[in-house]
C-alpha cells in the first residue's frame, strides 16, 4: 500500500489577501479598498522610501504593532511591485469613489431631495449605494453589500494561504508587513471558500498519499520538497471528549473559551495556539473536539475574529453566532457575508436580548458597550452561556460606559454565576484600526480620546456587584505570546491593564468573589 501521510500540528496557516494577511476588513470590497490604498499603499511608500529606518523600527519593543515592515532589504523590488499593483487595481478606483462620494455629498447635499444626486454618484459606485440623510439632515450613503460582493471589486482569485512550520511562539507583527514565497514555505493560491481548504486540514485526522495531496492541493513540483516536511506518518494526538454529567470549560488563551456539557460544545472567539515543545502550558487545536455545535463571535476585531483559526475549523462547525451589523455602514461590514464568503454554510445573526439553545447549552445574547472608538458599530455582543444550573458571562471587551445598561439587563436575565471580562482598558487610538475608512484625518487629541478600550476597575467592579457573580476571570488580555503577531502587546507590572485588572481582582476577594486573571490554559468542571 502507497504511504498515507497527515498534516503535521505544527505547520502554521497564513490567509492572505493580495499578499497581506487576511483580516475581516480586507474581504469586504469597500473596506479593503480604503485598507489597500490609506494603510497598505502608504506603509509600501514609506518602506521604499527608507527601507533602514523600518528595519530599524521593527526591532524597537514601543513600536510594537506599528506601520513598519518586517522585510529584509532585498525585498525592494517586490514590494515596489506589490506598490504598483495596488495603484492601478480595482480597489484603488473603489477607494477613490468612496472619498469622492462623500465629498459630494458634502458639498451638495443641503437638506433637500437627494433625488438630484444620484447621477453624481461617483461612476464606480453607481447602484451600489443608496444616499441618506439622518435626524439632523446630515448626509451620508448605504452600501448595497451583497451587490458589491458580485462586483468586479470582489476577486476570490487575491485569496491565498501561506503554509510554514511553528517550532516557537515568536511570530512577528502580521498586520503591516505583505507575506512573499520563500524558499521555507507553501504559497497556495486557493480562495478561502473552497473546499481544497477543508481536505488540507483533514490531513490532522485523515491521512491520504502524497500524489492525492499534491493533486487535490495543486502545488507544483518545486514545491515537493517543502511540503513533505510539513507531513508525518504518524497522528496527532487524539482528543478526549469531556463525559461527566456536569459541564466543562477551558480556557485556550486570550478570549477562547470551550465550554461542554452532554456532548454538546460552544467555543468562544476561536485564536488557537499550535502544537509544539514549549514552557508554557497550554491547550491547542488537539483539544477540540471532532464537532463544534456552536462558535460565537463577539465582536469583529482581528483578535476575535480570526481566519487563521476558524478556516481551520470550518469543516468542525456546525454554527457561527455572530452580532448583526448596521446594514450597508463603511464602518460596521457584515460579519454574515464576510463569513459566507469564506465558505461558512451556517452563519446566525442575532441581536441583543436574543436567546438559542445548542443541545443543554442554552445562549443569550446581551449588549457590549464601548470599544470602538464612539464609531456607530452593531456588530458586537456579550453572551450569557446557561447549562446544568451555571451562568457564565462572556463580557469580551465590554467597556461598561453605561451601568444603567446593565441594570435593565439583570432585571431581565437575573444573576451569573461567573464573569469573563476582558480589561484591556488601555487601548490603541481610534484611527489605528478605523484611520483609512476615515474621509478625513482626525485631530489627534479627539483621536487619542476615543480609544479602542475596555473596562477599568471601577467599571469592571459595577459588572461584579450588578450580577452578583461568585467567580470574576480577567481574560482577552492579549498576554499568550503566541498571540502577539496580531496584539502586539508586551505589558510590564505597572501597564495600565495589569495595574487595573490586578485592582479589581483584589477587590472581588475582598468580597469573597473568586478572582482570576487567565494565562496559558485553565480548566473547571462545573457539578
Amino acid at each position: 500500500m502507497a504511504e498515507q501521510f497527515y498534516l503535521l500540528p505544527n505547520v502554521v496557516v497564513e490567509p492572505l489577501v493580495h499578499h497581506w494577511y487576511a483580516w475581516s476588513h480586507l474581504i469586504p470590497p469597500a473596506t479593503a479598498a480604503r485598507n489597500e490604498t490609506e494603510r497598505h499603499l502608504r506603509i509600501m511608500d514609506s518602506f521604499l522610501k527608507s527601507p533602514e529606518a523600518h528595519a530599524a523600527a521593527v526591532k524597537n519593543p514601543k513600536l510594537l504593532g506599528g506601520p513598519f515592515m518586517d522585510l529584509p532589504g532585498d525585498h525592494v523590488e517586490r514590494v515596489r511591485q506589490l506598490a504598483e499593483e495596488t495603484r492601478t487595481s480595482p480597489l484603488a478606483e473603489l477607494s477613490r469613489a468612496l472619498c469622492e462620494l462623500d465629498g459630494m455629498l458634502r458639498v451638495n447635499a443641503e437638506g433637500y431631495s437627494l433625488e438630484p444626486l444620484y447621477a453624481m454618484v461617483p461612476g464606480p459606485l453607481q447602484g451600489y449605494v443608496e444616499l441618506v440623510y439622518d435626524l439632523h439632515n446630515h448626509p451620508s450613503f448605504r452600501l448595497f453589500e451583497p451587490l458589491l460582493y458580485k462586483s468586479r471589486f470582489y476577486d476570490p482569485r487575491r485569496q491565498s494561504i501561506m503554509l510554514s512550520l511553528i517550532t516557537g511562539d515568536d511570530r512577528p507583527f502580521v498586520l503591516s508587513t505583505p507575506r512573499f514565497q520563500e524558499k521555507d514555505n507553501v504559497h497556495l493560491e486557493v480562495p478561502f471558500a473552497s473546499e481544497q481548504l477543508d481536505f488540507l486540514f483533514g490531513l490532522k485526522e485523515t491521512p491520504a498519499t502524497f500524489p492525492t495531496i499534491k493533486e487535490r492541493l495543486g502545488f507544483g513540483d518545486e514545491h515537493d520538497q517543502v511540503f513533505r516536511t510539513f507531513l508525518s506518518r504518524e497522528p496527532g494526538r487524539k482528543y478526549q471528549p469531556y463525559s461527566g454529567k456536569g459541564a466543562r470549560w477551558r480556557y485556550f488563551g486570550h478570549a477562547c473559551i470551550l465550554v461542554e456539557a452532554g456532548g454538546a460544545s460552544i467555543l468562544t472567539d476561536p485564536v488557537l495556539s499550535y502544537t509544539y515543545e514549549n514552557n508554557i502550558s497550554r491547550y491547542t487545536y488537539d483539544d477540540l473536539p471532532e464537532v463544534i455545535d456552536c462558535v460565537f463571535i463577539t465582536h469583529n476585531h482581528q483578535d476575535h475574529l480570526l481566519f487563521e483559526t476558524l478556516l481551520q475549523l470550518r469543516s468542525r462547525i456546525r454554527t457561527i453566532v455572530v452580532p448583526k451589523n448596521a446594514a450597508g455602514s463603511l464602518q460596521d461590514p457584515s460579519m454574515k457575508l464576510i463569513l459566507k464568503q469564506c465558505g461558512f454554510k451556517n452563519v446566525v445573526e442575532m441581536e441583543e436580548m436574543e436567546e438559542a439553545d445548542f443541545g443543554p447549552l442554552h445562549l443569550t445574547t446581551i449588549p457590549f458597550l464601548g470599544e470602538h472608538g464612539d464609531l456607530d458599530i452593531r456588530t458586537k455582543l456579550a453572551y450569557v452561556v446557561r447549562v446544568n444550573g451555571h451562568s457564565l458571562l462572556f463580557a469580551a471587551d465590554s467597556c461598561n460606559i453605561s451601568p444603567a445598561t446593565y441594570r435593565h439587563v439583570h432585571a431581565e436575565i437575573g444573576d451569573v454565576d461567573v464573569v469573563f471580562l476582558g480589561m484591556e482598558c488601555a487601548g490603541a487610538p481610534m484611527s489605528w484600526l478605523y484611520g483609512p475608512l476615515l474621509p478625513e484625518k482626525i485631530e489627534r487629541a479627539q483621536d487619542q480620546s476615543r480609544r479602542l478600550a475596555g473596562s477599568n476597575c471601577e467599571r469592571g467592579n459595577n459588572i461584579v456587584e450588578q450580577f452578583h457573580c461568585k467567580e470574576l476571570y480577567v481574560y482577552a488580555m492579549g498576554q499568550e505570546p503566541w498571540l502577539n503577531y496580531v496584539m502586539s502587546v508586551k505589558y510590564t507590572p505597572e501597564s495600565h491593564p495589569i495595574v487595573q485588572s490586578d485592582q479589581l481582582m483584589e477587590a472581588c476577594r475582598r468580597q469573597g468573589i473568586v478572582a482570576e486573571r487567565l494565562f496559558g490554559e485553565k480548566e473547571i468542571l462545573l457539578p
